[in-house]
């Protein structure tokens, strides 16, 4: 492993790189519209006669610096309002052209893509999307083109027309929508981008290298705006929701009586501050119409991460992204506001409660954007309210209970760009504030985050240094800090961790974490880059960002080479090697991982994915769940996935995974297939399917208390997944669509061979545990009829503990129905029905019969939605 270190350490001190060819920056300069547009596709009004067609598209893949199959026109003009843009894309065979039929952000079939850096920072960019059959998309891209989010949904106006010479388009743009300076002649960072889908081409008017480390900095420049003035966004949608629920009755229960019928209304608002700077507000958001989270079963102990899917959060989340380290960890996960309640009513014999299912956001507001002078800010301020619990009680008198304390959530972050936009530094803090009057001693009164973050860039981008660093801090009763200390991303209470203590009188906590990365981004056909990353022990986010482990330093490389040229075989490869070595805090070290991967692209537009890599002297500090350290076998793992032209009607993915680890300790194989089919223009038809089969000599069960010792036990898991996502689309019209999600998840665990652990880091697993022989062990029921094991470890014919029978079968099914209608720009109109449900059953089953039973026979609960927005615009 050292050997390899040094190697790449080598390779990134002596590996040359391939002079970079001298891309001349192009201008198009626009000119005033003198006549009015119509904006229906076709280029026939007098008003194009004004300004210059620009041409000359350059291919950008497969073949880079060639031209395209067919080449493109574009056009720019203005007057006070608005920007416009037409597009001519010639095509010999215009009966070919793709017109998919999507919503909104669909991104299928030809397009074309306008990007206006109207910043010019040359890091950010508003991006344009125009199908062939008039569907529109947007993005807005940050860092240089590294991240596109497509949840910005701006007001424009567009469309598209087939003719004999291929096709054309027609966008209208409002300057309300982009920012912009205060400079009399404008310069805007400018781009073309097309995509011939049936060729899986895509070509651009400014031309940009394949070894081109940056996108947006390459762009190039729309001259002639004159004189513009700012426009300051104003927008103001109320809504109106009608939710009615249908479910099996509950005998006895007054708040379970079959059905349920709300009304409910609330406001989303845009107000440009500045030209640079909106405040979005939302009072009382709904998110009726969201796709529930998909079915999962978390046999490590650790939270799972979901993504965020609400309007609100989701739009402009990248200016509050921070990503402190190698993972999900991040300082603002927004699921955390109007998340469900902390806890559920406590209930005495014969009482019932109507307990919610999320806390309610009384109001949330969003100040965000980024200056002319390089500054990006964003503050986002959220409150959610006590939430209550109703309880019916014996006597038939109500009662009310405290689930959730009201909460305020803090989160500013900004940006500042600097030597020429080749380097930033950037901010943040957190903060979370609670209202504990109703004795949530469990939780943290108060929890404080700040970090700040870097990049430097330097030889045209080729080169990068960048870094983070972030504080945490949290306060709170002995119980909640106690809490914090034993959870399992700390495991304070290790008998054999010498570098943390386990303090009950601590009512504060503060860690670190951050991370910091060298290497090669750009030129030639080497990339590489070497990091370090840490989180010290007493590190805590989860209050409002997302941490899964603390106690860690993680020492990682990586080494890349490209072949980007196309041949008679290939369009492009990537061949990887990535290396990692993982110690905590008391210097121990836990982890050596390796790992090769290749991609292939083949000419004819398949491609292949394949991977291999081991992990040795592997040690968890958390397995045992606060026991001491633990020595899993080494083990390795393999993959391969294959997938077909996706610019075909019908495409498919298929894949391959392979885990094992030496002593046959524990071995998964997992099979996916996807599947994507278009009959036609406007329907379309996805299926996603896996299944995964996992057997695990070690998973860990519980712990129990004997004597004076604790009892860490074990069994041999034979672990049963298997989903399916299906999705199907409808569109009448870009802007009238049926949309149909369904998803069943089964998972089943069988338990056998039980076992508690002896000598936990032995080098053998047999000598790390001491299995459970058949006088030791029987089955069977408690007073309250559950399944349990009675252990007999001393054989003395007297039960020493006892266990639950931690065998499960679970099944859930989730489907969506979405209509949705933008009857006008920014309005709309949603019709929903979900169906769905889950159940536990028994684990004996097969996973059809379980399917079966669990769900098909089983009662689902039917919620039919109706939703209405009205988008005021100024």
């Amino acid at each position: 492993m050292s050997r390899l270190l040094i190697s790449l350490v080598v390779l990134f001190l002596f590996v040359k790189s391939h002079a970079q060819e001298k891309i001349a920056k192009r201008i198009y300069t626009t000119q005033l519209l003198k006549t009015p547009i119509v904006i229906d596709g076709d280029l026939s009004d007098a008003g194009w006669d004004t300004g210059t067609w620009a041409s000359d598209f350059v291919e950008k893949m497969p073949d880079e610096g060639t031209p395209p199959t067919f080449q493109t026109q574009f056009k720019v003009l203005y007057d006070a309002q608005f920007l416009y843009v037409a597009i001519r894309a010639f095509d010999d065979r215009p009966g070919l052209i793709q017109q998919r039929l999507t919503r909104r952000d669909g991104f299928a079939g030809d397009r074309v893509n306008v990007i206006i850096d109207s910043y010019h920072d040359k890091r950010t960019a508003f991006v344009f999307t125009t199908t062939a059959a008039g569907v529109k998309g947007e993005e807005i891209a940050t860092q240089n083109g590294n991240k596109w989010d497509d949840s910005w949904n701006p007001i424009w106006y567009t469309n598209a027309k087939i003719d004999a010479n291929g096709w054309t388009a027609e966008m209208k743009i409002p300057f309300s929508q982009l920012r912009f300076g205060n400079d009399t002649a404008q310069i805007w960072g400018f781009n073309v981008s097309r995509n011939i889908f049936r060729e899986n081409e895509r070509s651009l008017w400014q031309r940009i290298p394949n070894d081109q480390a940056g996108f947006i900095s390459e762009s190039g420049e729309l001259h002639g705006l004159i004189n513009l003035k700012s426009q300051k966004q104003l927008e103001i949608q109320p809504f109106t929701v009608l939710q009615y629920d249908k479910y099996q009755a509950e005998a006895g229960n007054p708040y379970k009586d079959g059905r349920d019928f709300k009304i409910n209304g609330g406001l989303d608002a845009k107000i440009g501050i500045t030209n640079d700077l909106t405040l979005d507000l939302t009072v009382n958001p709904d998110f009726g119409q969201v796709e529930a989270d998909p079915g999962a079963i978390a046999l490590d102990g650790f939270q799972i991460f979901f993504e965020e899917q609400r309007p609100f959060f989701v739009e402009n989340k990248n200016i509050f992204d921070f990503k402190f380290a190698n993972g999900r960890d991040n300082l603002f996960y927004s699921r955390r506001i109007g998340g469900s309640p902390n806890r559920t009513a406590n209930l005495a014999a014969g009482e019932f409660a109507n307990e919610p299912l999320n806390t309610t956001i009384l109001g949330a507001a969003k100040f965000s954007g980024k200056t002319k002078n390089g500054w990006s800010i964003g503050v986002l301020e959220s409150v959610t309210a006590n939430e209550f619990s109703e309880i019916k009680q014996v006597d038939g008198q109500r009662r009310k209970e405290i689930v959730a304390p009201l909460t305020n959530y803090f989160v500013g972050r900004a940006q500042k760009d600097f030597n020429k936009r080749n380097s930033f530094i950037g901010g943040i803090v957190t903060a979370t504030n609670r209202d504990l009057a109703g004795n949530f001693s469990e939780l943290h009164k108060a929890a404080y985050t700040a970090g700040i973050d870097f990049q430097h860039n330097w030889k045209n981008r080729d080169y990068y240094f960048e870094g983070n660093t972030i504080l945490s801090h949290v306060k709170g009763s002995k119980t909640a800090i106690l809490e914090t200390q034993q959870s399992i991303s700390r495991s304070f209470q290790r008998i054999d961790a010498t570098h943390v203590n386990l303090d009950p009188n601590r009512t504060s906590l503060t860690g670190t974490g951050g991370r910091v990365e060298v290497g090669k981004k750009g030129g030639g056909n080497w990339r590489y880059n070497g990091g370090f990353v840490w989180r010290s022990p007493e590190l805590e986010l989860n209050d409002i960002g997302f941490l899964r482990q603390t106690d860690e330093m993680i020492q990682y490389s990586e080494l890349r080479y490209l072949w980007q040229v196309p041949t008679k075989i290939y369009r492009n490869i990537e061949l990887r090697l990535e290396q990692n070595t993982a110690y905590d805090f008391g210097e121990n070290l836990n982890k050596l991982s390796t790992e090769f991967r290749a991609r292939l692209n083949w000419l004819n537009n398949w491609d292949t994915n394949i991977g291999f890599g081991t992990n040795s002297n592997v040690y968890e500090n958390s397995f045992l769940r606060g026991g001491p350290r633990w020595h899993s076998p080494n083990n390795y793992f393999l993959y391969t996935f294959v997938g077909s032209d996706e610019t075909q009607k019908f495409s498919f993915r298929l894949g391959y995974v392979q885990s094992k680890s030496q002593e046959e300790v524990f071995k998964s194989n997992r099979y996916v297939f996807r599947t994507n089919y278009q009959p036609f223009d406007a329907f379309s038809i996805s299926l996603d399917t896996e299944f995964r089969k996992t057997t695990n000599k070690a998973q860990y069960v519980t712990k129990v208390d004997f004597d004076a010792e604790k009892r860490y036990v074990l069994g041999k898991i034979d672990n049963e997944t298997w989903t399916t996502t299906l999705r199907m689309n409808y569109s009448l019209s870009p802007n009238f669509s049926f949309q149909f999600y369904g998803q069943p998840f089964i998972a089943r665990g069988r338990y056998a061979d039980f076992k508690y652990v002896n000598t936990p880091t032995a080098s053998r697993f047999e000598d790390r545990v001491n299995e459970y022989n058949t006088n030791q062990l029987t089955a069977g029921f408690d007073a309250d009829n559950n399944a349990i094991y009675s252990i007999d470890e001393t054989q003395n014919s007297l039960e020493d503990y006892r266990f639950k029978k931690p065998d499960f079968s679970f099944a859930q099914l989730q489907t969506n129905l979405v209509v949705r209608w933008e009857y006008i720009p920014g309005s709309e109109l949603f019709f929903v029905w979900a169906r769905g449900g889950s159940d536990s059953g028994n684990p004996e089953n097969s996973l059809g019969s379980s399917l079966q039973n669990q769900i098909f026979e089983a009662s689902l609960q039917d919620t039919f939605v109706i939703k209405a927005t009205y988008r005021f615009v100024r």
